[in-house]
């Protein structure tokens, strides 16, 4: 069984693209239910405390909701895997696309004694152009350290238990410490087909806003982490009309 899990708040537009981008990319065609090789697999949306149509949309698309009211992405994410029955967990944000390369591969990685891994990442095509570079740049600083981006992260269920999943006491950077404790464990994969996440979060804001709420948690450090406040680019939840995604 596989479990892929979404951490959701106020995605009514986004969410419809991502789930159906995440069955498309882990069901056969020809065997209802199933991947490619045969595992079974599940969505889980995680509703944290959205105002909009978000529960009523994943209901709509077929996926069963797990409703929590902690505004926190790393609290999303393990009610998901609480929730779960498989025996391997995905994460996939609300607004990210993957496709069965990530599946199967991610699938590949595990069963050559990975311990867990994550995707590369690239924005929508909507993205300014600034951006795009500005992004390009820091993915290969990241990934060339090889941590996984909370856009897509999996894991066996006995590794995340034994790690104890996402660190609840951050709001931001989770996905780093997530990454670091699996590879204690063993090898971190980092999959060479990227994902495809929304810009949103560069249009919507100006590249000041953008470099000044930044560079305000450098300097702060790690304290800036532990309290959503200062982090509005991150939980202030702004939302464009439209998805501009496509699966």
């Amino acid at each position: 069984m596989l479990s892929f899990i979404v951490p959701a708040y106020n995605e009514e537009l986004e969410l419809p693209a991502t789930i159906a981008a995440i069955r498309e990319a882990a069901q056969d065609p020809s065997a209802r239910g199933r991947i490619r090789r045969g595992e079974q697999y599940e969505i889980i949306v995680v509703d944290d405390g959205s105002t909009d149509t978000t529960a009523k949309v994943a209901q709509d698309a077929g996926a069963p909701v797990v409703s929590i009211n902690r505004r926190q992405i790393a609290a999303a994410r393990n009610a998901g895997a609480r929730h779960a029955r498989g025996d391997i967990l995905f994460f996939v944000d609300a607004d990210t696309r993957i496709n069965e390369k990530h599946v199967t591969s991610a699938i590949a990685a595990l069963k050559e004694g990975c311990a867990g891994g994550g995707a590369r990442v690239v924005v929508d095509d909507a993205t300014p152009s600034w951006a795009r570079v500005c992004i390009k740049v820091f993915c290969a600083l990241y990934f060339a350290v090889n941590l996984g981006a909370g856009a897509f992260l999996f894991t066996t269920r006995k590794n995340f238990a034994e790690i104890g999943g996402f660190d609840e006491r951050l709001f931001i950077g989770e996905e780093v410490y997530f990454s670091i404790a699996l590879r204690r464990l063993g090898r971190f994969r980092i999959l060479r087909e990227p994902v495809v996440t929304s810009g949103r979060k560069l249009r919507i804001y100006s590249p000041r806003e953008i470099l000044g709420n930044s560079l305000s948690v450098i300097l702060r450090g790690p304290r800036a982490a532990r309290s959503r406040k200062g982090l509005h680019i991150w939980y202030e939840g702004k939302r464009e009309r439209r998805s501009t995604s496509t699966p």
